[in-house]
């Protein structure tokens, strides 16, 4: 492979609300807007596909499951200053699950885009 993007996809309840959010808090650019279906947003080697229930990824599974946007998967940013990056985003309106939390590799806090699905915020230990 030869390629190094990674591409992760979200389904979500609002594509355009959803594009909004990652371009305005975490700096994503635009690839492709297709909204209400599909959208593409990309943030370094990231590209976050962001997938509505009119994409070919919101049909029903074929035991009849339907594709839902909040579960516990998510991918992380890392940043040097995980206190000052959440005050700025609650500043901006964003919400968390929950609050930040320490361990022995860092500091973690989860964000929630407008369809529930999360962004980790990392700050690794001895950073800051």
């Amino acid at each position: 492979m030869t390629d190094s993007t990674v591409n992760v996809r979200y389904m979500v309840g609002d594509v355009q609300a959803s594009v909004d959010w990652y371009v305005g808090h975490f700096g994503f650019s635009v690839q492709m807007n297709a909204a209400p279906a599909f959208a593409s947003v990309a943030r370094g080697p990231l590209r976050l596909l962001l997938s509505g229930a009119k994409s070919s990824a919101g049909r029903p599974m074929p035991d009849g499951r339907q594709p839902e946007a909040g579960g516990w998967n998510r991918f992380q940013i890392i940043t040097n200053d995980i206190a000052a990056e959440v005050d700025r985003l609650r500043g901006e309106g964003v919400s968390f699950r929950n609050d930040i939390l320490s361990g022995p590799g860092g500091s973690q806090i989860l964000a929630e885009d407008p369809s529930g699905n999360l962004v980790e915020l990392f700050q690794p230990a001895g950073r800051g």
